[in-house]
């Protein structure tokens, strides 16, 4: 058999061999580095038998495939630490993902102590060196070989193949998992890892099922490696908007209030007031929409016209029993049908069309307690939503118009490169979740492809992630853990109209079904600022910081110009405020640094003489003094054109 390598070179063998040993036949320090094979294009367990022509290439902890073996053998080393040290605790799936690994048990909360006796005897298992052994069982056998040993998980997850499958294990020195693999020779192949925390999962993410304990943790081929992504993992910990926006005074929660109802506190909220106005006026004045404010709630008949009643009732906060009650009511998961009676109240010719309505538009949703985080998942929440009700020969103009609208918003707040484009589909293999014909559902998923495509924006499909009226483009971002969330929503409806007798009047004097864009421009105002919050460390641009400019007396001597500055700034919009505190300058200007204002301005004797302000920035350090009319003018351009001012290094700054 011939075995083409990566590089266009080649081997002959004459009789089948293992990934491995083709490895070593190559060179021995390659099959030391090993970590797995891809053979022409899917990765393998080194294990695996090569006996024909095929394309081979080695994979190493350099190869992302091959760092996934490290990191999913680390998993099954943790599995086998619990084992020893928790007897009783029941084991479930331990993947590879992203930034490392994580295993699931059926066991008490694990404390961070219980995390570093585990890391210990982790280290005890891979300098055993154990190998792992492959093997596998017919189904029954497989059923009955996890019952003896006590794994109920595993039996559920092997009940789940079909009949006659073969089961594949892995051995390392006695501890036995049920794997697929890849996986390493030995656990000597582990150099570097972390287990980093634990945290409450429901067992395959149903509410329904059991509460497990999840152990995540990391893995690389060099100490250096993970001495770099820890250090990482600590700067994370201060982007963290759920610690650093509680620091900075911007939200909090309370137990009696309840879970994933935030308070936004002074702060918040100016920031959200800002962001508030800005969409609002963008909208209105340059986009051409125009404003509705609707019911925070609405009975379940207009519900169950829109269909949200039989495809989101369990999302939904129901007021009321319908076997009890006349009449029940829900609060709104969204804003679209009361819009679409917006749009009814009148008649509308085609010459009328398209009509952009806007709202800031409070909403509720009965998200699972173990979804809550901080802002970025919450019961409670406001979005800039909009619906464009367009002629069908305006969509496509008008869905651009959207995506165009989407993507200023984002270069705007400087986000534009931390997100990705989504076209969510619908599933046809669940056609019960969804409203519409297959071809309905077609069509409309080719034009937001083209529309895509045209606009020259990368994207993936998702299946499955429609909303059950039509397709979509969702708008991602990732918060820093690595978990996507929507930011921005612009969906294609072309059957709504029909269930609420929506139509406009075409030249011809006739009835016609309008189509429906439901979009928002910013999406959720609390996820926005989690989103910020993370982005810039709690370092905003100036235009949307709660206090843009903080006033320092040198001594209370001065305290009557600081005030005079202090109305002229207020005067002119900016967000200003005076420390005259007795204490001394240098303590107010750390006081102030710690707070992550954009400038201070100290004031003294030679200020007052000549009307100046000596600036301090975030940006640049000490800016010298300037003419308080220089400093205003600068400032209100900063805000007015939003611009995001670069810090320069702390070595560059004055």
């Amino acid at each position: 058999m011939k075995i083409t390598l990566k590089d266009g070179s080649s081997k002959e063998y004459s009789q089948a061999m293992s990934v491995y040993d083709i490895a070593l036949d190559i060179s021995e320090g390659l099959a030391r580095a090993a970590c797995a094979g891809e053979i022409d294009g899917e990765v393998v367990d080194l294990r695996t038998i090569v006996d024909k022509d095929c394309q081979l290439n080695i994979l190493t902890a350099n190869d992302e495939a091959g760092l996934r073996t490290v990191r999913h053998t680390c998993s099954h080393v943790l599995a086998e630490a619990v084992k020893r040290l928790f007897p009783d605790a029941k084991i479930t799936i331990g993947p590879s993902i992203d930034e490392g690994f994580y295993y699931d048990f059926d066991h008490a909360p694990f404390s961070r102590e219980d995390l570093d006796n585990l890391e210990k005897e982790m280290k005890k298992i891979i300098k055993e060196g154990h190998k792992l052994e492959r093997f596998t069982l017919p189904r029954e056998e497989a059923i009955k070989f996890m019952e003896e040993k006590g794994e109920p998980y595993k039996v559920e997850l092997i009940r789940d193949l079909p009949e006659g499958s073969e089961i594949s294990f892995y051995d390392q020195g006695g501890f036995v998992d049920l794997c697929a693999g890849p996986h390493l020779m030995s656990t000597k192949g582990i150099k570097a890892f972390k287990l980093i925390s634990s945290s409450m999962a429901y067992w395959r993410g149903d509410s329904n099922k059991a509460q497990l304990q999840r152990i995540y943790g990391t893995a690389f081929s060099k100490k250096e490696e993970l001495a770099a992504y820890l250090e990482h993992l600590e700067d994370i910990k201060k982007r963290d908007h759920n610690k650093l926006g509680r620091e900075m005074e911007l939200f909090t929660t309370v137990d009696v209030i309840g879970q994933g109802l935030p308070l936004l506190l002074p702060k918040g909220t100016k920031m959200v007031m800002k962001l508030q106005r800005w969409i609002e006026d963008l909208e209105d004045k340059e986009w051409g929409y125009v404003r509705t404010k609707t019911p925070l709630m609405a009975k379940s008949d207009l519900y169950k016209i829109s269909g949200h009643w039989d495809h989101y009732k369990e999302g939904m906060f129901v007021l009321g029993d319908e076997e009890v009650d006349k009449e029940v009511f829900a609060l709104r998961p969204m804003t679209c049908p009361f819009q679409y009676y917006c749009y009814k109240n009148s008649q509308h010719s085609y010459r009328d069309l398209p009509i952009r309505y806007g709202e800031t538009s409070t909403l509720f949703r009965n998200e699972d307690s173990g979804e809550m985080h901080g802002l970025t998942r919450v019961r409670q929440f406001t979005i800039s939503e909009g619906h464009l009700i367009v002629r069908p020969d305006q969509m496509v103009e008008e869905f651009k118009g959207c995506i165009a609208l989407a993507k200023h918003v984002m270069t705007t707040l400087g986000l534009q490169d931390d997100i990705t484009w989504h076209l969510s589909k619908w599933d046809p293999d669940n056609k019960e979740k969804y409203i519409g014909e297959p071809e309905v559902w077609d069509e409309t998923e080719g034009h937001i492809r083209q529309v895509l495509t045209e606009l020259d924006i990368p994207f993936v499909e998702d299946v499955g992630e429609a909303a059950f009226y039509g397709p979509k483009v969702d708008i991602n971002a990732k918060n820093v853990y690595g978990k996507e969330d929507t930011m921005i929503t612009i969906q294609w409806d072309a059957l709504l109209a029909e269930q609420f007798d929506m139509y406009y009047i075409d030249q011809n004097g006739e009835k016609v079904r309008p189509y429906i864009i439901h979009r928002t421009s910013l999406g959720c105002y609390e996820r926005t600022l989690a989103w910020l919050i993370e982005k810039y460390a709690g370092k905003f641009p100036t235009w949307l910081c709660p206090e843009q400019v903080r006033i320092l007396p040198i001594s209370e001597k001065f305290a009557d110009y600081a005030e005079k500055v202090r109305k002229e700034l207020a005067a002119n919009g900016i967000d200003v405020t005076v420390d005259g505190r007795s204490e001394k300058i240098g303590y107010k200007i750390r006081d102030a640094r710690m707070n992550k204002l954009p400038y201070m301005l100290i004031v003294g004797a030679n200020e007052e003489e000549q009307r100046l302000v000596s600036v301090r920035s975030r940006f640049a350090g000490d800016e010298g003094q300037k003419p308080l009319d220089e400093f205003i003018d600068q400032i209100c351009k900063e805000i007015r054109t939003k611009e995001i001012r670069q810090e320069l290094p702390e070595e560059e700054k004055k």
